[in-house]
């Protein structure tokens, strides 16, 4: 299969070139369109590579795109997930070169949604065709599930898998949207945390006040949000909500020993993003912080005046966007009442206080030492000659938690892209290194099973 990559490389190169010119940003209703088209494309994609009952499955957002080829009589089924939907581009002007004008430099191919997750989602789609075109056929059942609202928190995907359970059961879901430990070590993720975004909002007076006449003798929102937000850590990095750490289970020494062979450079970490010392929960290592362990994190405070210059007022509003990481057992909507419940309890004289829901996702736990996993591990090591670890990421995807629960098989996290390639961020790119071996490896692990 190797020699036929280097056949067709430059062809699938410029092919994804075309997938990533799509402007298929989820979030931007003004793109609602482009999201289409991206799901027409892949539509075209599996027709032309022999692919069956190919369905653009509406929602009430944007479609779900399945595909199948069941003629491998006796043989297991694996059911291919990914999305064609991007994050937004910006900032622009920290863009070298356009985000939806894909270009070749260095080897690595820079657009928005290169990494994540098309250019790893494009790799299913040539090394099935390159599997049909060596042996005629493919070697085992496969069906797929791709969806256009991963950046969303996927709000449509769930209930679709929910009324689909016979349409879309399989031996396994293949998985290709996390990312190698460092350039040459490969890695399957074992653990996602779940997540839950909040939106805290703080009000005081019905307006704005003048500092001089009012200042000491009403409640400033800014100082009761401050208050409310710093009372959610103790002094040692610990959760102070009540009841936070319900569900959570004390890390076996099987898992302290699978997330310590993690590689991680203390100092290297601190140079890279110039900080003076790191910070979190005391007792536990940075890889297991930030792994293995739940969080509550400030991603945006709001608040009186934001101009330039200054201007003398007590602010009458504020908000703060929080973000928590699950672990365990910890089931979001009873996280979000503690939250809730300790927003009241600490909230100052004089405030009002609303919290608004975003995002709810249940975390999940794999089995490294399954059957599919460990075949998974080897086909990378038989093309990269490496055996990958099992790191456990502290991010979030939301379906896999789905598809491990509803359809109760092994979910394969079999990810090619790097920590560096600038996912979510400008110059997002995908190293077409691991372009072409993410086929030959997909390639090799098919014909395993």
């Amino acid at each position: 299969m190797k020699d036929l990559i280097e056949v067709h490389k430059d062809q699938f190169v410029e092919e994804l070139q075309e997938f990533l010119r799509i402007q298929s940003i989820s979030a931007l209703s003004e793109h609602k369109e482009d999201v289409k088209t991206a799901a027409r494309f892949l539509a075209d994609a599996f027709e032309r590579i022999g692919m069956e009952h190919i369905e653009l499955v509406e929602t009430e957002g944007h479609p779900i795109v399945y595909a199948d080829w069941l003629h491998a009589e006796g043989k297991p089924t694996v059911l291919i997930y990914g999305h064609y939907d991007v994050q937004p581009a910006d900032p622009l002007n920290l863009w070298e070169t356009p985000p939806f004008d894909p270009v070749v430099r260095d080897g690595k191919i820079y657009a928005r949604g290169a990494t994540d997750d098309k250019g790893q989602l494009f790799m299913y789609v040539k090394a099935l065709q390159l599997l049909k075109e060596k042996n005629g056929e493919l070697p085992v059942n496969i069906k797929f599930c791709i969806e256009g609202e991963e950046e969303l928190a996927s709000p449509h995907l769930p209930p679709f898998i929910e009324e689909n359970q016979e349409k879309l059961a399989a031996d396994a879901v293949l998985i290709s949207d996390t990312s190698f430990i460092d350039v040459n070590q490969p890695a399957i993720c074992t653990s996602l945390r779940g997540a839950l975004a909040l939106e805290l909002k703080v009000k005081t007076a019905n307006t704005d006040l003048h500092s001089g006449s009012y200042g000491g003798g009403v409640p400033n929102a800014i100082h009761s949000l401050t208050k409310i937000v710093d009372s959610f850590h103790d002094r040692n990095g610990r959760i102070a909500v009540e009841n936070f750490y319900e569900g959570v289970p004390e890390p076996t020494n099987e898992l302290k020993r699978e997330v310590a062979a993690i590689p991680f450079n203390e100092a290297q970490t601190k140079d890279q993003f110039g900080i003076q010392a790191l910070f979190g929960e005391e007792g536990f290592t940075f890889q297991e912080q930030t792994g293995i362990r739940p969080t509550l994190e400030i991603n945006g405070i709001t608040g009186g005046f934001q101009g330039e210059g200054i201007k003398t007022i007590i602010p009458s509003e504020a908000s703060a966007k929080i973000s928590c990481r699950l672990v365990g057992d910890q089931n979001p909507q009873e996280v979000y009442e503690r939250i809730e419940e300790h927003i009241q309890s600490h909230k100052p004289s004089g405030a009002t206080v609303e919290l608004h829901q975003f995002i709810k996702a249940k975390p999940v736990s794999l089995d490294s030492q399954t059957m599919m996993i460990q075949k998974a591990a080897d086909a990378y090591e038989a093309v990269y000659g490496v055996r990958p670890l099992f790191p456990k990421e502290g991010g979030s995807i939301p379906i896999v938690e789905v598809f491990s629960r509803v359809l109760n098989v092994p979910v394969v996290l079999m990810g090619f892209g790097l920590p560096s390639e600038n996912l979510h961020a400008p110059n997002e790119h995908f190293h077409l290194n691991n372009f072409t071996r993410g086929m030959e490896t997909i390639g090799h692990y098919l014909e395993s099973l």
